[in-house]
């Protein structure tokens, strides 16, 4: 699978502390470079078929159709893309007006990622996204009347505006327009964002983790009584419609990433582009790959999947533990898992180490503890 960032947004989120700029002065440029870095990446995947390709970012929803069209031409030069290949776009509901639907008909890209994160004005001013209520609704209808399907939408919970009304309209939203996967993430400060700021100066309340806590409960319950299966701690699907792409990287699939601060894994290590758009241009311009790369050790190797797995409905294979990494590993685990089987958190289904729906509330830190380090 393909990821590709673009690093551009129309405003920063007050609470995002993904790599992008607010100015497009450099679009046509960074463009020109990530044709040329998925040149130069192409022996990266060892001749994998394609399944997913994913624009991210940023806000991809930012490049024209023919911008988005000349990129997926030149993975189709350098890669095997497999048929029926899932080829996602990120999008802001802002973006997506009549033209910019109308013309991403004539592309490949089958799959929306709208986020929406809200239906209420004053949240959606309060987190400075660039999109109103109207905007919101509107994108949704616009996506779903040319004929595109396969959609999933992002929300946001835990933070101080959201009352458990103002969460259940929003959840009843996604519902009533038939969304068939919905993606939602607790509101987290990340260090040097404008809501770490604007928290440390007293301007806007702290988040509170029993609201996070209730409200992912209130989520949980509520979507499983409309048909949604959580296959993962955060997503949600009707009818097993998984995000291909996202799967993917939750089962340990190889991955690359082209564009600034994207990240690549094969199995063995993992690497990561320079989050710097001048730099990254410069770089690749003079046919050198901008990235670091981490060897990933044994146990490097086990703490991912650990990981990965145990947030999924399919949970962490025992076995398949034993015959990577040996009898003592699976033992190991089994051994740190006692204390969260004994309380319900953690369950085994056929030798598979699965998180229960209290499990999921305290997520990180069962994997915390699972975690095997160095004696």
């Amino acid at each position: 699978m393909i990821y590709v960032h673009i690093p551009f947004c129309k405003q920063a989120c007050h609470y995002c502390d993904f790599h992008f700029s607010t100015s497009l002065q450099y679009k046509s440029e960074m463009i020109t470079a990530l044709l040329r870095e998925i040149e130069l990446r192409s022996p990266y995947l060892e001749d994998k078929k394609i399944e997913s390709i994913y624009f991210g970012g940023g806000t991809p929803s930012l490049l024209e159709a023919e911008e988005i069209m000349r990129i997926i031409d030149a993975i189709a030069k350098h890669f095997d893309i497999a048929n029926q290949a899932e080829i996602t776009l990120e999008a802001n509901p802002d973006d997506l007006n009549a033209t910019k639907v109308n013309s991403l008909r004539n592309t490949p890209v089958n799959r929306f990622s709208i986020g929406i994160q809200s239906f209420f004005e004053e949240d959606l001013k309060w987190m400075n996204r660039a999109h109103n209520q109207q905007e919101a609704v509107a994108s949704i209808m616009r996506v779903q009347d040319a004929g595109f399907e396969n959609i999933t939408c992002d929300l946001i919970y835990g933070y101080p505006l959201l009352t458990d009304e103002k969460w259940q309209h929003n959840m009843q939203q996604l519902i009533d327009f038939e969304i068939p996967h919905i993606s939602s993430y607790s509101m987290t400060v990340e260090s040097k964002t404008a809501l770490d700021h604007f928290i440390k100066k007293g301007l806007s309340p702290a988040i509170n983790p029993d609201q996070a806590a209730d409200q992912m409960s209130f989520l949980i319950n509520t979507l499983k009584t409309r048909g949604y299966e959580q296959y993962e701690i955060s997503n949600f699907a009707q009818n097993e419609r998984y995000a291909r792409h996202n799967t993917n990287y939750w089962k340990g699939t190889h991955y690359l990433g082209i564009g600034p601060s994207a990240h690549s894994f094969n199995g063995v290590s993992r690497s990561w582009n320079i989050s710097n758009n001048a730099k990254y241009i410069t770089s690749i311009n003079s046919n050198q790959l901008p990235f670091e790369i981490e060897e990933l050790s044994t146990l490097d190797q086990i703490n991912e999947s650990i990981m990965t797995s145990l947030r999924t409905m399919w949970g962490l294979d025992l076995n398949n533990m034993e015959r990577k990494f040996g009898q003592s590993v699976k033992n190991r685990i089994l051994l740190e898992s006692a204390p969260f089987l004994a309380d319900k958190s953690l369950i085994v289904e056929e030798d598979k180490l699965k998180l229960t729906d209290a499990g999921k509330l305290i997520a990180d830190r069962i994997m915390s503890d699972l975690f095997i380090v160095e004696d």
